[in-house]
């Protein structure tokens, strides 16, 4: 099972083309009015904080929207303090008003440890693929629920020379 995950994730890290941290921007509201569009300062700094904490890992996944002054949380976590600490250094950003915190607290389960260990060495075993571990928040993250496994992140931004990405993986079963 895992030689198949494996083969899976190698050809996967050359079509992963999500954002190692998604954003979208909404400048228009329903009324017709305009809010004001959130500058590149603040979405950067959002993103910031948000890798920044302590105990954010390759098993978390976090995204966010900016909506003029207002941040919407998005994403999976292992322990329920992230969800609050990501909600808190989001809230003590200059420029922010609200933010809502829609990060979904992942259920505790020995077996979903059990194979987030599994596939991270699947992953991260692979020859050529270890240097995508090595930063502090590694660019693929492996998200289990309920012993469904997500990958998200990207790679194939940090390989040189690359123009397009074309996915064409197929999961099948073992």
């Amino acid at each position: 099972m895992l030689h198949k995950i494996r083969a899976h994730v190698v050809a996967a890290l050359l079509a992963l083309s999500l954002a190692g941290m998604p954003y979208s921007v909404q400048a228009a509201n329903g009324a017709g009015q305009k809010e004001p569009k959130p500058t590149n300062k603040l979405v950067k700094e959002v993103r910031h904080e948000l890798v920044m904490l302590p105990y954010y890992s390759v098993f978390d996944n976090l995204s966010y929207k900016v909506e003029g002054d207002r941040v919407t949380l998005y994403g999976q976590v292992v322990r329920p303090t992230l969800k609050s600490d990501a909600e808190n250094v989001v809230k003590s950003i200059e420029g922010v008003a609200s933010v809502k915190n829609e990060i979904e607290v992942l259920p505790t389960s020995p077996m979903d440890d059990q194979l987030r260990r599994a596939v991270f060495r699947a992953i991260y075993g692979e020859n050529g693929l270890p240097r995508y571990a090595l930063a502090s928040v590694p660019s693929i993250h492996i998200i289990v629920k309920n012993g469904h496994v997500t990958l998200e992140g990207a790679v194939a931004n940090q390989v040189p020379n690359v123009f397009s990405v074309t996915n064409n993986l197929v999961i099948t079963k073992s």
